[in-house]
């Protein structure tokens, strides 16, 4: 099969990859079908946990990761839909963090869901969403005919609530076109209606998801704007971090050069990922895939949670 290094694939207004481009093809290993990174209704997606699984499998995966942002609650239902469809099921979750003001995802695999620490974080994190995204809604009502009520509306029961469940409803009330438009309209912090909302910085994100026998990856960590400084990559190697997803349709051509010299430097692990959403993104099913050798060095890594086998 032909392959495209993710590192070097496409950047805005480029073609999409094919499927089965594997990030770990870079290094030697063979082609994966696993997809670490996709999201569910119970944070931004727009498809219900076994509906993702099922993406998941029609695009080939053999294997796919439930990664919603700080939350767990889709874990159940997305291992039940993995062995009805013979697929292995990695837990994870997407954890927010942030840089000088600036949003950083860190992919956690194989944790401990009821480690009291990072029980904790997501909860304050999560309540901190709420809080915000009841802000920026009444910012918004000074302006627009636009209430929380609306938002409500666009939000699945226990989901996470963020910005995109008030995109989703920006765009029911006829004030964007789709949620992308949404975001670098009305929602863009030029605007004045953002606010921020509480997330611990990315070296304590790590060490929660270490102490809770996770596996810890920096998400799209080479995106444009958003490339940490190499004091603070440094930081977070010390701190326990796994790896890097640089298979990622927003990872820059330079940053993703970068960091994979620093993979290989420090034998970090290396994946590659949908970032899936359903509906709410472009991004589609094993757009980005991860290899069988770096699956099987996050399957080993893990000890707070076991992988759902087939």
């Amino acid at each position: 099969m032909d392959t495209q290094q993710a590192g070097d694939g496409p950047q805005h207004g480029q073609l999409e990859p094919s499927h089965g481009t594997s990030d770990g093809a870079r290094f030697g290993a063979p082609s994966g079908t696993a997809d670490l990174h996709m999201h569910s209704s119970h944070s931004d997606g727009t498809e219900a946990p076994a509906e993702v699984v099922a993406a998941a499998q029609r695009a080939g995966m053999r294997t796919m990761s439930l990664t919603d942002h700080d939350t767990t609650s889709g874990w159940a239902e997305a291992a039940h839909a993995a062995r009805r469809h013979g697929m292995t099921f990695v837990p994870g979750m997407e954890l927010s963090a942030s840089h000088e003001g600036r949003s950083v995802h860190v992919l956690g695999y194989l944790f401990d869901p009821e480690h009291a620490g990072l029980r904790r974080a997501t909860e304050r994190i999560r309540d901190s969403r709420v809080g915000r995204a009841e802000a920026m809604v009444r910012n918004i009502g000074r302006d627009y005919d636009f209430t929380w009520e609306d938002v409500l509306a666009q939000t699945s029961d226990g989901a996470t609530v963020g910005r995109p469940h008030i995109a989703d409803a920006l765009v029911a009330r006829g004030y964007a076109h789709d949620r992308s438009a949404a975001f670098e309209e009305i929602l863009h912090p030029r605007r004045g209606y953002f606010v921020s909302h509480y997330a611990p910085d990315p070296a304590t994100a790590v060490s929660l998801i270490v102490a809770a026998g996770g596996v810890a990856v920096i998400a799209h960590p080479a995106g444009r704007g958003r490339m940490l400084p190499p004091s603070v990559l440094q930081e977070l190697i010390r701190s326990g971090l796994g790896g890097f997803e640089l298979g990622h349709r927003e990872n820059t051509d330079e940053g993703t050069r970068a960091l994979r010299r620093l993979a290989h430097d420090a034998d970090l692990i290396v994946t590659g990922s949908s970032d899936y959403h359903g509906s709410g993104k472009p991004n589609r099913p094993g757009e980005y895939t991860t290899s069988d050798a770096m699956l099987a060095r996050i399957l080993a890594a893990g000890t707070g949670s076991a992988p759902v086998l087939p």
